[in-house]
């Protein structure tokens, strides 16, 4: 099955699930921020997504030789420059962060569909699930942000990172069951 190689192969179920895991636990932390609403969330959600790009962006070079390498990139590399900007400059306001982060969710929503949809690896649905969900974030960001400072970016940030991490889950599960019996 061709679909398969979407990840490199079979046996990268592992590594898929440990993205998954990564991304649940980045984004626990970041929904952990609301409780904290002064300028250091700002900067504790930046580092959290310069890592989170990160993650994704090793993950994508692990499985370059696939269809899946764009998909891991684009959102990798776009996260790392943002999360830099909001870790480095934590007291532009938070207006300044909601639109920038509207922007971000829009595109990396809007992209993640597009690309789910059009490879259909295993589970996809669970990635476009997560991908509509980004895109709604950015959506209601764009739309509300003066009534949603400060607590919704944190909130927003947490809840994609979850959702990403879950839908990789969803494939390393699936990938696993998948795998050839010796």
């Amino acid at each position: 099955m061709a679909v398969l190689e979407l990840e490199g192969s079979r046996q990268s179920w592992q590594r898929v699930a440990q993205l998954g895991i990564v991304l649940i636990i980045f984004g626990v932390v970041t929904l952990s921020a609301i409780l904290n609403l002064s300028a250091v969330p700002a900067a504790v959600i930046g580092w959290l997504l310069v890592l989170s790009g990160m993650a994704e962006a090793v993950h994508a070079f692990r499985i370059r030789r696939s269809d899946a390498f764009l998909f891991h990139l684009v959102p990798g590399v776009a996260a790392v420059p943002l999360g830099l900007f909001t870790a480095t400059h934590p007291g532009a306001g938070a207006i300044t962060w909601m639109l920038m982060f509207a922007s971000f969710f829009t595109a990396i929503g809007l992209f993640r569909a597009i690309a789910a949809y059009w490879l259909k690896f295993p589970n996809w649905g669970w990635t476009v699930f997560e991908a509509i969900a980004t895109l709604a974030l950015g959506s209601v960001m764009w739309a509300a942000w003066v009534w949603l400072i400060p607590w919704f970016l944190s909130f927003a940030a947490g809840l994609s990172m979850i959702l990403r991490g879950w839908s990789s889950v969803m494939l390393a599960q699936e990938l696993h069951r998948l795998k050839p019996q010796p």
